[in-house]
């Protein structure tokens, strides 16, 4: 015979729905995103950051462009606040306010704690690019001026290298072959590419972590992909012309199958509940 609720059983049972309510509701109102993308150095950078704030009670959710949804949404948010930022990009979705690029954790966390984060300082031109592994004397003499005038213009930059810093680093030789980058580039030209790449990398063994053409021709393909795929999303019918015929931009499709997603998680949890009591 199965148990018959109580009063109290009642109250508990409505008490324990009541908090997972709560929660859901408390789920659905976080509204920090941060928006990275694949072979993104500063992105991967910034993961152990995300996953220690998130642990100490916040909620950043991690949004990979490479989901058409995704671009989306980021589309619809650089459009809505009058924004243009690559990854990583930490934003609140509610009021605008965001990061671009990698910043260090007590940063974030202000962010998070809704201050407003100033953008880091700007160079006031590009800096002169180092001289080629190898010149003259008289080039790299020219070039040592060329940076000393720059670097006395843009003294308001934290971090400024000294010339010896610079040259102390590993230079290539010339300039690399530029990549095939145009969205109908054919697998010849990929394979020309990758033939002058290898003979570039002969000459430049001594630079770090040099990737093989068949790689790098890859991460090409990739990119391109995925930049399909954005012009795909942003060229998505929205408002009437979506299903149902109301105003409902992908934005809101994201949010929605979001909250029907926890919207059946907890249903599942009520059941047990539910159960449990033996209702």
């Amino acid at each position: 015979m199965s148990k018959q609720p109580n009063k109290k059983d009642s109250k508990v049972t409505e008490s324990t729905q009541n908090t997972e309510v709560e929660v859901l509701e408390e789920e659905q109102s976080s509204p920090w995103y941060v928006f990275c993308s694949t072979g993104c150095g500063f992105c991967k950078k910034a993961e152990p950051i995300i996953e220690e704030l998130n642990k100490e009670g916040y909620d950043i959710l991690k949004l990979d462009l490479a989901e058409p949804d995704n671009q989306a949404l980021a589309n619809e948010l650089k459009k809505e606040y009058n924004i243009q930022c690559g990854t990583p990009w930490f934003i609140n979705e509610a009021t605008g306010k965001g990061i671009c690029g990698f910043r260090e954790k007590d940063v974030v966390k202000k962010w998070l704690d809704g201050e407003d984060i100033p953008a880091p300082p700007r160079p006031k031109g590009p800096m002169p690019r180092p001289p080629f592994h190898g010149v003259t004397g008289k080039e790299e003499a020219a070039w040592k001026k060329e940076y000393k005038k720059w670097s006395e213009e843009n003294s308001h930059l934290p971090n400024l290298q000294t010339v010896d810093q610079i040259l102390e680093r590993p230079r290539p030789k010339s300039e690399p072959p530029r990549p095939p980058l145009a969205p109908d580039t054919t697998d010849k030209q990929y394979e020309d590419w990758g033939k002058e790449w290898d003979e570039w990398t002969k000459d430049n063994q001594h630079l770090p972590n040099l990737q093989p053409s068949s790689q790098m021709i890859e991460n090409f393909k990739r990119r391109t992909q995925q930049s399909q795929q954005q012009n795909i999303a942003n060229n998505a019918p929205r408002g009437n012309n979506l299903p149902g015929g109301d105003n409902t931009n992908l934005q809101s499709l994201s949010k929605i199958n979001n909250i029907e997603a926890k919207v059946q998680a907890l249903e599942v949890k009520v059941d047990k509940i539910i159960k449990h009591f033996g209702i």
